[in-house]
């Protein structure tokens, strides 16, 4: 079904609205970008994974310009391919996946940024789980297709920062700007089944230097924090790829 899909994007560019979407932003490129934020944004809870259900995408002027016309039907099919990778992935949105387009004046062509955001309904049905707050929702992916630029962006004054992400138990965990929390207990941020691993075990933080830029720190844990094969102690710093052990369980640590 997804492969479908993917064939019917690409088929709006190459096919009948071949001589629409010149520009080098592609309807396959945001697809597949879109599904790779929905699994960065995913919020586990008690019994679900919950995903972002409300999708900003922005483009340049130009690219935008050159979508008129069949803009609708590129969401419409856009939306279906989020909701077809949810169902593959057993992930739960709280409403069909709803995307608009946006432009920024900020952006050159072939840029296009993304801001997911899970969005509850006004009235929960009774009775049933309501899905987590999620954080990071102030920040927008900014994607090039000329490899330009691919780093977070800060939608209030532009300011760059790298997003932190927590790979464990075969799952992706975006870490807040204020840090993020790592244990067994369902009140931590990053919620890990290890028995090993103590209820709060660790915290991942912002660095306070240029140097350290994200750091992580024992909770007063039984089995202790190791990075690299090395007992961390105090604010021990992190960096893009660095293993990290708590107890038993091994984590990733990412900058992206």
């Amino acid at each position: 079904m997804l492969r479908n899909l993917e064939s019917k994007l690409t088929d709006l560019v190459e096919g009948t609205f071949g001589r629409v979407f010149r520009s080098e932003v592609r309807p396959i490129e945001i697809s597949r970008k879109l599904v790779k934020e929905m699994d960065a944004h995913r919020t586990v809870s008690v019994s679900r994974t919950y995903v972002p259900n409300e999708y900003a995408v922005w483009l340049s002027p130009e690219d935008r310009a050159r979508y008129e016309g069949a803009e609708q039907e590129i969401i419409g099919e856009l939306a279906g391919y989020l909701l077809e990778h949810a169902r593959k992935e057993r992930l739960t949105l709280v409403s069909r996946p709803r995307i608009e387009f946006q432009t920024d004046d900020r952006l050159s062509l072939g840029e296009f940024g993304i801001q997911a955001r899970l969005v509850r309904a006004e009235q929960d049905a009774a009775g049933t789980e309501r899905p987590p707050a999620q954080g990071d929702h102030g920040h927008t992916m900014i994607y090039s297709t000329a490899e330009r630029l691919r780093e977070p962006v800060e939608e209030a004054g532009g300011r760059r920062a790298k997003r932190a992400i927590v790979l464990a138990e075969g799952k992706r965990f975006a870490v807040a700007p204020a840090g993020a929390s790592i244990g067994r207990s369902r009140e931590c941020d990053i919620v890990l089944g290890d028995a090993n691993v103590s209820r709060r075990h660790a915290e991942v933080r912002p660095g306070r230097t240029s140097e350290a830029t994200w750091t992580i720190e024992d909770l007063g844990s039984t089995n202790g924090v190791r990075v690299n094969g090395r007992a961390a102690a105090g604010a021990y710093p992190l960096s893009h790829g660095d293993r990290i052990e708590l107890g038993t369980a091994d984590l990733m640590f990412e900058l992206e």
